[in-house]
């Protein structure tokens, strides 16, 4: 089956090819001045064979949103994929592949100690009710269990 090529990095991935979890780079995009944002696939979830439920996915993105600054000041965002397949994760001027890991694992082992969702109501929050701490902490847990797998993306 072949495929036209689009102007989104992702849809031009073979995701039939891709071994989750995993952590890929995906794009760099160059800054007339010279900054340069990275943006990480952060797939938790092998996709078009599983996903995350949306409640457990909503809680480790405001989990991680809110822990992983903790870990780096070089980060722009966090944003789920709307395949609840993985997360996109975003950096200016980060060009370290590994200590991007390092972060990732750090800011994961913070967010299994949390007792709580942050800007989990209806003030902070657009779906406040669609949420999950025991959910997200389960997720975070099963992709920390495969950190040494993250960096294989291809089935070989």
């Amino acid at each position: 089956m072949g495929k036209d090529k689009t102007n989104v990095e992702s849809f031009d991935l073979d995701h039939t090819k891709v071994v989750a979890p995993y952590v890929r780079l995906a794009d760099i995009k160059r800054g007339a001045n010279g900054d340069e944002v990275y943006k990480y696939d952060v797939r938790f979830k092998q996709p078009n064979q599983a996903h995350m439920e949306m409640p457990a996915l909503h809680s480790l993105e405001h989990l991680t949103a809110d822990r992983i600054r903790n870990h780096s000041s070089q980060v722009i965002d966090l944003s789920p994929m709307g395949c609840q397949t993985g997360f996109y994760l975003s950096f200016i001027n980060h060009t370290d592949y590994e200590d991007v890991l390092r972060i990732l694992a750090s800011t994961f082992e913070e967010v299994l100690q949390a007792t709580a969702v942050p800007a989990c109501n209806e003030v902070q929050c657009g779906w406040a009710a669609s949420h999950s701490l025991e959910g997200a902490l389960a997720l975070a847990e099963e992709f920390l269990a495969k950190r040494d797998e993250w960096h294989i993306v291809f089935a070989k």
